[in-house]
């Protein structure tokens, strides 16, 4: 611009500029125009190429302009002063988003703290392990269903000779045996056991990867009475006061007897009647039973001395049943829908 112009042009043309200048602090202003490379002195350099009977002129308009410039920082600094003084620092300042756990670590959480106020205490076993525990040391035959690859995610690795393939766990209850390996073999034994498992299933009420908690007890003298009364304390610690549970008999491979786990249902009291829940005054939430004496002799464990009792549920399936959550899809939890995360 300086070379392209005539310098008087100039003078006037920067003189719009500065008129224009309303978004800029005081401090850059000064710096732009009248700094030592600013554009001010830039202008004032080109004296030299102007006409002798024009320099007068232009020496006056050089002046004008400066003049501006510095009124045009003072006005700059004035409005900043005006607007600082209309902040009221009184008023309470805008929060920052606070984020939260996500629902179901909170779940967990609740869970952990109810089983641990009665002397469990909280592990966490692989969430990719071997046959052996997954499925070998727990009763499970070689045709088992639940051995086919088309029910268990199969890791393609190199098997180990002793324990065979590796999976992502299915349940959580190889935490079983390796609690009591960690113990080497020496009960009391009371854990809950919470962690990821992957089966090959999803719909509304599965995803292919979830979350379980196992509880396990063993020690001399334990019956189902004593199993019982911890289902009876955890619905009503989780679900609230008046929560009952129920066993009925069921089939499992590593626990004889073995029990499906209902409670009563929140929303019609356990009545069943015009309930669209649950229809029966019940609802599922998994399974139980006694440990299957081949299961505490996989574990170093002397059936005939020792007893005990497990149980494993769903950690999503098990927080969706509770009052005034109204969830039908489990797979909401693993989205992205901010909206319905920030709800909890």
């Amino acid at each position: 611009m300086m070379s392209q112009s005539n310098p008087i042009q100039l003078c006037r043309e920067l003189s719009l500029q500065v008129e224009q200048e309303d978004s800029i602090k005081p401090e850059d202003l000064r710096i732009k125009y009248l700094g030592k490379n600013g554009l001010f002195k830039k202008l004032s350099a080109l004296i030299k190429e102007v006409p002798a009977d024009q320099k007068k002129l232009f020496g006056q308009k050089l002046n004008q302009l400066k003049n501006k410039i510095e009124e045009k920082i003072n006005d700059l600094e004035n409005q900043r002063q005006t607007d600082q003084a209309k902040i009221d620092l009184t008023l309470p300042g805008k929060k920052r988003p606070v984020g939260h756990l996500h629902p179901i670590s909170q779940a967990i959480e609740e869970i952990s703290q109810i089983f641990e106020k009665i002397g469990f205490n909280r592990v966490r076993y692989p969430e990719v392990d071997f046959d052996y525990y997954v499925f070998e040391a727990l009763n499970m035959p070689k045709d088992h269903p639940a051995r086919d690859e088309w029910e268990t995610f199969f890791v393609d690795t190199q098997p180990s000779e002793k324990l065979g393939k590796m999976v992502l766990t299915t349940h959580t209850s190889n935490g079983q045996i390796h609690e009591m390996e960690r113990l080497n073999a020496q009960p009391p034994i009371r854990m809950i056991n919470v962690s990821r498992t992957y089966r090959r299933q999803s719909d509304a009420t599965h995803t292919q990867m979830f979350h379980q908690f196992e509880g396990l007890v063993i020690d001399k003298g334990i019956n189902i009475q004593h199993l019982k009364g911890t289902l009876d304390y955890f619905a009503e610690s989780f679900y609230g006061p008046g929560t009952k549970s129920r066993i009925r008999p069921f089939h499992f491979r590593f626990t004889e007897p073995s029990f499906e786990v209902d409670f009563s249902c929140h929303i019609c009291g356990g009545t069943g009647k015009n309930c669209h829940f649950c229809k029966s005054g019940w609802h599922e939430v998994g399974g139980a039973g006694m440990v299957h004496p081949n299961v505490l002799r996989m574990g170093g464990i002397d059936p005939d001395i020792y007893t005990g009792f497990a149980f494993g549920w769903g950690v999503e399936r098990t927080y969706t049943l509770k009052k005034g959550l109204n969830i039908d899809d489990i797979r909401l939890f693993y989205s992205s829908n901010v909206e319905f995360l920030e709800q909890f």
